[in-house]
């Protein structure tokens, strides 16, 4: 039973790189956001029928779109935003997957 509860406890060479990882990926995706933030807020702020007019509606647009590919906002209505949108949808996908696979290596191969 020790043998099991010092085994959960111990934090190996292989947590290290796996919670590097994670951190990378997490400091990534804050940077995403922040980029496509500032995006989204100068390429629809001024267009007509938008529902983004500040910083905050682009954050809160951005966001929500990196973490659940959707938004209750209308979608972009300008072909830059529109760009930003489906590059932010990428991320999103991509990033998960990633770290689904980075969590799926760990557990398989642990002994």
């Amino acid at each position: 039973m020790k043998q099991g509860f010092g085994r959960l406890t111990t934090v190996s060479n292989r947590h290290r790189v796996l919670g590097t990882h994670l951190l990378l990926i997490v400091c990534a995706t804050f940077v995403v956001d922040a980029v496509g933030t500032a995006f989204m807020y100068f390429l629809e702020r001024n267009a007509p029928t938008t529902e983004i007019h500040s910083v905050f509606d682009a954050l809160f647009f951005t966001t929500v779109q990196l973490l659940t590919v959707s938004s209750q906002l209308k979608n972009p209505v300008t072909t830059g935003g529109r760009i930003v949108d489906i590059l932010l949808e990428i991320w999103a996908v991509l990033v998960v997957a990633g770290s689904a696979g980075a969590f799926a290596n760990f557990v398989q191969s642990s002994d």
